[in-house]
């Protein structure tokens, strides 16, 4: 299993694949940290990769730069939404720890506007 993550290590972002009904991709560059066996993606609770998953959490995903090209090969896995106070701080904490002042502007700039965030928690196939 930890073989999966290998190609995720060291990398800024993760393209991440979800379906609409009709099973038409949609593809996101987002930012993730790893916390054991899982990834964790930083999102709006609102957006429609949250909404898809919610319905469906069968995705793909691939480690990428920031526009999305992929750096590795497409992954099976599993996404669940989590808007868990808990789950938030947890993931909030190790985002800092890894993009420091821009997820700080970035964290800065959802609270002005008043977004409510969830986490994707990403588990392999």
């Amino acid at each position: 299993m930890m073989d999966k993550f290998k190609q995720f290590e060291n990398q800024q972002y993760l393209n991440l694949e979800t379906f609409r009904k009709n099973r038409q991709g949609i593809k996101t560059p987002v930012w993730f940290v790893r916390d054991e066996n899982t990834l964790l993606v930083w999102t709006q609770a609102g957006s429609g990769k949250v909404k898809r998953i919610r319905r469906d959490g069968l995705i793909r995903v691939t480690p990428s730069d920031a526009a999305g090209a992929p750096l590795g090969e497409w992954v099976n896995a599993y996404a669940s939404a989590d808007d868990s106070t808990e789950t938030i701080q947890f993931t909030e904490r190790l985002m800092r720890k890894k993009y420091g002042l821009l997820f700080n502007m970035f964290r800065g700039l959802g609270k002005i506007r008043g977004a409510k965030n969830a986490i994707l928690k990403i588990e392999m196939m």
